[in-house]
């Protein structure tokens, strides 16, 4: 059954994904593919993904291969794109391409790979 969170599409929405420039949207879905490294950052960015999205209790699909990971985003009772997904797609974001910043005395971070966008 529908719910009556506001479903965005359009200008609307590509007004709210500017915040998110590597996120688009289409077809009722948000949608991002990160590249990776390979299989072993990957799984780990998939995991990372799991977390958050039991968290918010908001489950994306997900299509895994070896380096990249396709995530769509879309609240199911709403039909489409609502603000839980815009949420959930910036928390995502932050999580997965997270890098430190380094320098002493800090995290140094990988030295390379790991996502590449």
């Amino acid at each position: 059954m529908p719910t009556k969170e506001p479903v965005y599409t359009g200008s609307t929405l590509a007004s709210k994904l500017t915040a998110l420039p590597h996120w688009s949207g289409a077809e009722g879905w948000l949608r991002r593919e990160y590249v990776t490294d390979g299989w072993r950052t990957t799984m780990l960015a998939v995991n990372a993904i799991a977390f958050l999205a039991e968290a918010a209790n908001h489950h994306p699909d997900l299509e895994v291969h070896w380096n990249r990971i396709v995530v769509r985003l879309q609240t199911h009772s709403a039909g489409g794109v609502t603000d839980k997904d815009l949420q959930l797609a910036a928390q995502l974001e932050s999580t997965v391409t997270w890098q430190p910043t380094g320098g002493f005395p800090g995290l140094t971070g990988q030295a390379a790979g790991w996502v590449k966008r």
